[in-house]
């Protein structure tokens, strides 16, 4: 019974989940946090990822792993291997003028021409060009550039600084998957090749990037360390996104919405897009194909601030959210608490609109937060759909779409059936997709249970009055 292991290293924490590689079977898993922040010491993410496979009973029985990971964090590597400061990740918006100055350089239709997308504060080029403007001394030490799963599964094949691997700082060494190498802005889906030109714009000379390796296809494999033992197959890992597609099986048709920490609304497409509006990110996918990718930076937490305020708990707020009729009395809450991404608003704040005496009550509040977080991921739907993306149904994923409320009211907010696969690790049940790929030649065809299909009607109003609030630049 040959065992593979699949990584997801996020933002909040890092899981590790052991599968039979015949049967997709899962054996048992480990967890470890992550420090919170935007800026983030990668060290911190190798400790987190050894204390998590100690804690699912480790990988002696192994025989093949592959690391998902947060996209876009800035990972920059001096000639030595050693990591020059610390990582800035996704959710981290102080580059949003970096963006806007690549933008007036090269155009945001020639950037989505090129690379697929036009950059916002959450791509890596951005990163860059903030540290060659912000830390002129740390840019001109980069040597390499990698992003987090890169960077892990460097490590897990023995390399890093001379002091602390037993491989040393081979850069060249540093290997990717053409999912995450999507979400840099340096990095073209349809010509699969790295741009030069862009990358030096951003970081004011070139480095080493990682190889891009193909789905289906090891890296390497792991060199015995503490916690480590040699020999074990590492694939190709992937973006967040792009590992729980190949987690929840997603096919052409299936879209995916993410509640986690951020909101990602994600469809699996043969052909890539480009769109110059920079409402969707023309990523590819993890297994050959593309994933274009609308992304909000508000999303559980959200709900989470809201539960706080009101004193209860999840299922306390959606109780109180279903107590009240859909639309929230006219209740409509535009939930940029931190700034926004899609669309592109990095210092935005959060608003409450349609306060009378008598919509504010406390049932209204936690139906118009559901509503309004569900209401951003609805037009990040038709986003996608702009760009020819056919919807046969919505698969809602991440630990909010359990609660029956949310994926009740997401029934009602959009247009197309509802499905809840039942939860699961699904970041890192995809990176044991390609452990197993790696170690049998093919993909396994693994999909989850259903949980739940809410059979609300839509409710077109919830929608119209959200858009008639809405702030958009």
């Amino acid at each position: 019974m040959p065992l593979i292991a699949g990584v997801d290293s996020s933002t909040q924490s890092c899981k590790v989940v052991v599968r039979d590689a015949e049967t997709g079977a899962i054996v048992r898993t480990g967890r470890a946090a992550h420090p919170e922040g935007t800026e983030v010491p990668p060290a911190a993410w190798w400790d987190a990822l050894l204390a998590a496979i100690t804690d699912a009973g480790g990988l002696d029985d192994v025989a093949a792993i592959s690391v998902g990971g947060q996209q876009h964090g800035m990972v920059v590597l001096d000639a030595e291997g050693r990591v020059i400061r610390d990582a800035l990740l996704w959710n981290d918006t102080r580059s949003a003028q970096a963006a806007r100055d690549l933008i007036s350089e090269f155009g945001a239709g020639e950037l989505a021409r090129r690379t697929g997308s036009v950059p916002v504060a959450s791509f890596t080029a951005t990163k860059l060009r903030w540290l060659r403007d912000a830390e002129p001394a740390n840019a001109a030490r980069v040597a390499a550039v990698a992003l987090p799963h890169d960077w892990l599964s460097w490590r897990l094949r023995g390399y890093g600084p001379a002091d602390d691997s037993p491989l040393g700082p081979e850069l060249a060494a540093l290997a990717t998957d053409r999912s995450d190498a999507s979400g840099t802005s340096y990095w073209s889906p349809a010509t699969g090749d790295y741009d030069r030109e862009l990358l030096v714009a951003a970081l004011g000379h070139d480095a080493v990037l990682p190889r891009i390796v193909a789905p289906g296809e090891a890296m390497g494999e792991t060199t015995a360390r503490s916690g480590i033992p040699a020999g074990i197959r590492v694939g190709a890992g992937a973006g967040d996104n792009a590992a729980a597609a190949l987690g929840l099986g997603a096919r052409a048709g299936d879209v995916v919405v993410s509640i986690g920490t951020s909101g990602t609304v994600f469809a699996v497409t043969d052909a890539p897009v480009a769109d110059a509006t920079g409402a969707v990110a023309g990523f590819a996918d993890a297994s050959g194909v593309f994933l274009p990718l609308v992304a909000t930076l508000n999303a559980a937490r959200v709900l989470d601030r809201m539960a706080a305020l009101l004193g209860v708990d999840h299922t306390g707020l959606g109780e109180l959210a279903l107590a009240a009729e859909p639309a929230s009395g006219g209740l409509v809450l535009q939930p940029y608490f931190e700034g926004e991404r899609t669309p592109n608003l990095p210092d935005a704040t959060a608003t409450l609109f349609g306060m009378t005496l008598a919509s504010t009550t406390r049932e209204n509040l936690a139906r118009a937060a559901i509503e309004g977080m569900l209401c951003g991921l609805a037009d990040g739907l038709d986003a996608v759909r702009r760009l020819g993306v056919t919807a046969s149904r919505v698969l809602l994923v991440g630990g909010a779409a359990a609660n029956p409320a949310v994926s009740r009211i997401a029934a009602e907010v959009f247009d197309a059936p509802v499905e809840v696969p039942e939860p699961g690790e699904y970041v890192a049940l995809g990176a044991t997709v390609q452990a197993a790929w790696v170690l049998t030649g093919s993909r396994p065809d693994w999909r989850p249970a259903t949980l739940a299909r809410p059979t609300a009607t839509p409710v077109p109003r919830i929608r119209e009055q959200y858009a008639a609030h809405a702030v958009t630049a």
